[in-house]
């Protein structure tokens, strides 16, 4: 098999348990990271500009987060929601204040779809309604509520279709308040940008708009920021270069660094009561030494501050390639999208140059670094991207 290369069929072994096979893998086996670079167990280092899918924030490996993690297993590991757990409210203090959202509530979770999940049924529970509107190209999770509400009706199963899902064109405003006018619309969700659409970054007048609209008519506003929070987009949230305060904020893939943790943002004229939401690892002793951990390097390194600096860098001088039909994003949220399929330029950025990047769709390359990038490994990957770029485009045509 070439190097790099996608394995469609792994090795079947009829006398041991197989892996349940839903994911095309690279012919690489990670066994080292720091910072941001992979080392594979053939000893080639990579850079790593994908950060597998946006979820590593801080950088790997990185000795603050290390320590936390480690010297909580020390002590307790685990225990359920029905104690006292202080990491909780030492999470929540710290998250709100670097998010500035300090007056609104934390619910802990342990992943993306779940914290959408919980997002959409506690909507649901605030207004008494079943609908749900979404947007063409957005991807909220691939779990029960949220898959429905996902523009893939590749992975949506006969038990996920739902006439409460409704899926609508982006930045259409008059399209959006012609459905909430019957008042049967519990939630309009939206990606603070749409990370696997194609890194599309919302009009903050749209967004602006859907607060206004979900005001009139009565619906909740959740803002999944799954990808697109944490800093990644130069902002704690990328809804912030908006001036828009939303119902509920939903957070994931930076929270932990790698570790499991998703949260739910809440708005404090949403009142909670016992058994409303629950989760029997969400919040857990360990996520939440990871989580505290992250929020204190971002807050000492100033990480949010770094991404938009280094996304400005790269989405500048990305943009003056011609090769390129467009680029887009914010901060280390970054699109680049061509004419042609990107597959033989992501292939040889992998193979010959070793860096990891990631797609949408067939025609857009994603970044999505680590939010420790530095100004030398910026300038790397650009030297390298325009390398494999006269290579692949010269080539093809």
């Amino acid at each position: 098999m070439e190097f790099g290369t996608r394995n469609s069929k792994p090795e079947t072994r009829n006398d041991k348990m197989n892996l349940f096979d839903v994911y095309p893998l690279f012919d690489i086996t990670p066994v080292k990271a720091e910072g941001c670079y992979v080392w594979d167990d053939q000893g080639n280092r990579y850079l790593d500009l994908y950060g597998g899918h946006a979820v590593i924030s801080v950088g790997h490996s990185h000795p603050v987060y290390v320590e936390k993690i480690s010297s909580q297993l020390q002590q307790i590991g685990f225990y359920s929601n029905s104690v006292k757990i202080p990491q909780q409210q030492e999470l929540a203090d710290k998250l709100g204040e670097l998010a500035g959202l300090n007056d609104y509530q934390l619910f802990l979770c342990n992943s993306g779809a779940e914290a959408n999940e919980n997002a959409l049924k506690l909507a649901s529970f605030a207004t008494g309604r079943k609908k749900v509107i979404s947007f063409k190209k957005g991807f909220h999770g691939r779990t029960s509520a949220v898959v429905s509400v996902t523009d893939n009706p590749k992975i949506i199963a006969p038990v996920n279709e739902t006439p409460n899902a409704v899926i609508l064109p982006f930045n259409d405003l008059n399209e959006v308040e012609r459905h909430l006018k019957s008042e049967d619309v519990a939630a309009v969700i939206i990606e603070g940008i749409q990370g696997i659409g194609g890194i599309i970054v919302p009009d903050p007048a749209f967004l602006e708009g859907l607060e206004s609209l979900c005001k009139k008519y009565g619906s909740l506003l959740v803002l999944d920021e799954i990808q697109s929070g944490y800093g990644r987009s130069g902002k704690f949230f990328a809804f912030q270069y908006s001036r828009v305060k939303p119902d509920v904020i939903t957070t994931a893939k930076g929270m932990g660094n790698g570790f499991p943790i998703g949260g739910v943002l809440i708005s404090p004229e949403l009142k909670p009561w016992h058994g409303m939401l629950g989760t029997t690892f969400g919040g857990n002793y360990l996520a939440c030494a990871a989580a505290i951990a992250v929020v204190d390097i971002m807050k000492e390194e100033k990480l949010i501050e770094n991404a938009e600096k280094m996304g400005n860098f790269l989405i500048g001088k990305l943009s003056e390639n011609k090769q390129i039909k467009e680029v887009r994003g914010k901060g280390l949220m970054i699109g680049i999208e061509f004419e042609e399929e990107v597959k033989p330029i992501r292939q040889k950025l992998l193979s010959e140059e070793r860096i990891f990047t990631g797609v949408s769709g067939t025609n857009v390359i994603r970044l999505l670094p680590p939010l420790t990038l530095t100004m030398e490994q910026a300038f790397y990957f650009i030297e390298k991207f325009e390398k494999v770029l006269k290579s692949v485009l010269v080539h093809s045509n």
